[in-house]
């Protein structure tokens, strides 16, 4: 694992875009989060900005399409990003999510690829219904993919992505109650650091 980005240069997170499609738009951010997961150096994952933005989401990670029937070794994933975080009012560019928020909230989609790393072509079709139809099934995986970042070293940023969510004043109320009822809270995340921690 490694967490010390301030000190890293520009070369030497360089090395953790090997097998990547990264846009520039979100480069170092993508790199940043990129460096808390090493052992997805050999996985090739594309990073996606989408404009329009994705419906109902900010970002979202899957496999990519074409590399399902691979073995799991050569499966790639995309993650999607929203060219605009967007609420009833405000179309907020991507890039001007706080930096920290921002790095939290990739390093979130990297715990979803992590969570599907092992998974067979039958067990992600079960994953992927699973969850689209079953509310318990969906805070199961928002749960592990948070426990992988957590694991990893993002524990602060993956509470300041859910603050930065929580606390922001031109979301509908709806789409907040939404993300405390299916997603892992500040305080509940706090509480499995604290735990993770005291594993170590």
């Amino acid at each position: 694992m490694m967490n010390n980005e301030i000190k890293d240069s520009g070369s030497t997170l360089e090395r953790f875009g090997q097998n990547k499609i990264i846009p520039d738009l979100l480069k170092e951010e993508i790199l940043l989060s990129l460096s808390y997961y090493p052992e997805l150096l050999a996985t090739p994952i594309e990073f996606r900005i989408l404009d329009p933005s994705i419906k109902k989401s900010v970002m979202l990670a899957q496999p990519a399409i074409g590399t399902l029937l691979n073995t799991r070794a050569k499966r790639g994933y995309v993650i999607k990003i929203s060219r605009y975080f967007k609420d009833e009012t405000h179309a907020l560019p991507i890039e001007k999510i706080p930096r920290e928020v921002l790095i939290g909230w990739i390093g979130h989609e990297l715990g979803h690829v992590m969570d599907y790393l092992d998974r067979s072509i039958w067990e992600m079709a079960k994953f992927g219904l699973g969850y689209l139809f079953s509310r318990r099934y969906l805070m199961q995986a928002e749960r592990t993919a948070d426990l992988f970042a957590i694991s990893h070293g993002l524990g602060d940023k993956i509470v300041a992505t859910k603050n930065f969510i929580l606390d922001h004043a031109h979301l509908p109320n709806r789409y907040k109650e939404k993300i405390r009822r299916l997603y892992v809270s500040p305080e509940e995340t706090l509480m499995l650091i604290d735990e993770y921690k005291a594993k170590l």
